[in-house]
């Protein structure tokens, strides 16, 4: 193959690696095909055996030794959000909610579907109190 081909086919997989939800797999394959069409472009005479091999010699070490410190420097950088603590917070009631009904609640400037789980409905701009995070519903109690 040609130098320009292992560059485009690098640059592709680099391309792909930014489009997909990161794993970090795609990366290192790209990295070791932008290397070996840089050992071409240098001039070194590898045989069509010579760069495959150093392909996936490139592409495995990559993965091996560098895969999970790159996850673990990505994930430190990553904010967590523990939306469970919401559990006893205090928030406002957009509109009328039904007994067992579904309806909105204001809760630190943000509105969020909530589901009424006390005996009485939950009047609009009434305060109630988070019981329980499901999913992205907030189960309320009207205090």
């Amino acid at each position: 193959m040609t130098w320009w081909a292992w560059l485009v086919i690098g640059l592709l997989l680099l391309a792909g690696e930014i489009l997909t939800p990161g794993g970090f797999y795609l990366i290192f394959f790209g990295v070791a095909a932008l290397l070996v069409g840089l050992a071409k472009m240098l001039g070194f005479e590898l045989g069509l055996a010579m760069e495959g091999l150093l392909f996936v010699v490139a592409s495995v070490a990559g993965l091996m030794f560098f895969r999970k410190p790159l996850l673990e420097r990505f994930r430190k950088l990553t904010p967590v959000s523990d939306v469970d603590n919401l559990t006893s917070e205090i928030a406002s009631a957009m509109e009328e909610i039904p007994v067992q009904g579904i309806g909105k609640v204001e809760l630190r400037g943000t509105s969020w579907n909530a589901r009424n789980v006390s005996d009485a409905p939950i009047p609009k701009s009434t305060r109630c109190r988070v019981e329980r995070v499901d999913g992205l519903t907030l189960e309320v109690r009207s205090l």
